[in-house]
């Protein structure tokens, strides 16, 4: 008796199987029916969210916090369109995202001819969002199909892979299919010379920083041993939030985007820059010049000479190329880096507090505003790094204190009720990325999740779903605005269905704050950014879920307490004129 025929719907779900996936993320539709029928028996449990971008986002958030590939199933045409912003999401933030979708017939004619779902070239539509997109040819192709995916997610940059098998290959049949698997593949490592050059440039810093993107996620450990024995300050893209625990003295958390940590950072004489594209999306600017050496570890080769060139390029997997660093480093100095032996520079940035007087350390009025604070040249006090640290925190914040205050006592409260490994969603929210990325700090246990460079609304609810189907046992909190939420609002039934303990916090300024605002700066008259006020706590009961609306910090620690007790979702509503 030969080999069973498998048909290509099976030959997919067994080729996810083979490499571990057992969580897909979808929505069940004409073409995709064989996909569907074979799932549960090859053990990948699947959530319905009630959009194909919301599956997106959720598969999206699921391989942030599993460590795995998030997968996603559409149907063809509309629905695969509908999650390619998500796709396009994945692919900013360097996330491993599987698509998988039917196609068009193998043969189907280049003339339309009314099929259902028809589209001229669906994989030319997700080629521009995504690393790339695979047509397979026959049954047998598929399994090669997946494995490409998968070594292609283990080796360099993770970003997402559409593949499209199509949908007469589904029910077509073969025997020859064989599961292939991903090959183990070394990651890169630096040449000698360059890490000396880095060993070098380090040992001599006399003014070192640290830099970290999402790319050093996996080295947190080594990081913070090299800022503890470089006593060197480290500052984080959205992205690298939490890498150090933001609660340490030498951290500065998210704060890129202040014009005193850039200014600051200009003035470094060696910057280690690891996983990140120091790119606009997480500066809030054009990436400013730095005026020393810039050594930056990262997987993508392209990033040594994109955005900011770097002076010496340590390419390879964040984690062994730091750890060979740092023993590299010990080994030069014969025991501990720190002091290194060299002296501290004469001057440097420090914080000044203004009142138009002249300053007792330079004898020039300073000019500024009485009562501000800024960063000037002065002296250098040999203060510590964690009291330059702390001198930065204040110039930072000193930079928003009027439009950030609005939130900071709500984000207390936030921060007092969850756990110290607790996951929060985020949305493309001025709550969030004004609010909470700099202001909510949060430690390498616990993770923050932010649509960061593509920017999308909708992306906490869905996001929160998926990272807590990975980690059901750990506390998930999404945060949002309410023009963001109502991108995907309609994810609070998912939610409700899984019966997910799920608190959503909405800050609601009545529309599209920062675009308002934007007009407002320009002197334009807002248009099509106040929206009609929506009773979302009443929303969220209609979908099953509960609501709650808030008005006090205390009141929102309270109800915070009692949603992440309460199976389904909670919408957790803050008016923002209460909040400023």
């Amino acid at each position: 008796m030969g080999p069973a025929a498998v048909t290509g719907g099976e030959a997919v779900v067994r080729a996810l199987s083979v490499h571990g996936v057992t969580q897909a993320f979808g929505i069940p539709g004409t073409h995709n029916l064989e996909i569907y029928r074979h799932l549960a028996a090859h053990g990948i449990a699947h959530v319905t969210p009630r959009h194909e971008q919301g599956a997106g986002y959720a598969a999206d958030a699921y391989a942030r916090v599993s460590g795995r590939p998030g997968v996603a199933i559409t149907t063809t045409g509309p629905a695969l369109l509908n999650i390619a912003a998500a796709v396009g999401q994945a692919y900013s933030d360097s996330v491993p995202l599987l698509v998988v979708s039917p196609g068009m017939p193998l043969r189907h004619p280049r003339q339309s001819t009314g099929l259902l779902h028809e589209m001229r070239s669906q994989s030319e539509a997700l080629r521009g969002v995504a690393a790339f997109s695979h047509r397979v040819s026959t049954v047998d192709e598929i399994g090669a199909a997946v494995a490409r995916a998968f070594t292609f997610f283990s080796t360099g940059r993770p970003r997402p892979v559409h593949i499209e098998v199509p949908l007469d290959l589904l029910e077509a049949t073969s025997t020859a299919v064989e599961a292939r698997i991903a090959p183990p593949v070394a990651p890169p490592l630096p040449s000698p010379g360059e890490l000396g050059h880095a060993v070098e440039a380090l040992r001599t810093a006399r003014r070192p920083a640290l830099v970290l993107g999402g790319g050093a996620r996996g080295a947190g450990a080594e990081l913070l041993a090299l800022a503890q024995e470089l006593a060197a300050p480290v500052v984080t893209t959205a992205n690298g939030k939490g890498i150090v625990d933001e609660s340490h003295p030498l951290s500065l958390g998210v704060s890129l985007h202040s014009s005193a940590v850039q200014k600051w950072l200009a003035w470094r004489d060696v910057v280690l820059a690891v996983g990140t594209e120091l790119a606009e999306s997480d500066l809030w600017s054009p990436p400013p010049p730095l005026g020393g050496t810039l050594v930056r570890v990262d997987v993508d080769p392209a990033q040594m000479y994109a955005g900011v060139p770097a002076d010496v390029a340590l390419v390879g997997d964040a984690q062994q190329v730091l750890g060979s660093l740092l023993a590299a480093l010990r080994d030069a100095g014969s025991g501990p880096v720190t002091p290194l032996s060299v002296a501290p520079p004469a001057t440097e940035l420090r914080l000044v507090r203004t009142n138009g007087s002249p300053d007792d350390r330079t004898g020039r009025s300073d000019g500024g505003t009485p009562g501000s604070v800024q960063l000037r040249l002065a002296p250098n006090a040999a203060g510590s790094a964690a009291e330059q640290v702390a001198e930065l925190r204040l110039a930072r914040d000193a930079e928003t204190k009027d439009r950030d205050a609005r939130w900071l006592p709500y984000l207390r409260a936030i921060r007092a009720v969850l756990d110290a490994d607790a996951v929060i969603t985020s949305d493309s929210a001025q709550c969030c990325y004004y609010g909470a990325l700099p202001h909510l700090p949060v430690g390498p246990g616990a993770r923050y999740l932010h649509p960061t460079g593509f920017g999308t609304l909708g992306y906490a609810l869905p996001a929160a779903i998926g990272a807590k189907t990975a980690c059901p046992g750990r506390q998930v909190v999404a945060l949002s605005g309410d023009g963001g939420l109502q991108f995907c609002v309609q994810e609070l039934a998912t939610a409700a269905q899984l019966q997910l303990p799920l608190p959503v916090v909405v800050f609601d300024n009545g529309g599209y704050g920062e675009i308002r605002d934007e007009m407002a700066a320009r002197g334009d008259a807002p248009a099509g950014v106040d929206l009609a006020p929506v009773d979302l706590s009443a929303l969220a009961r209609a979908y099953g879920g509960h609501g709650e609306r808030v008005t006090t910090p205390e009141a929102l620690a309270s109800a915070l307490t009692r949603a992440l007790a309460t199976p389904g979702p909670t919408v957790i509503t803050v008016p923002e004129e209460t909040a400023r």
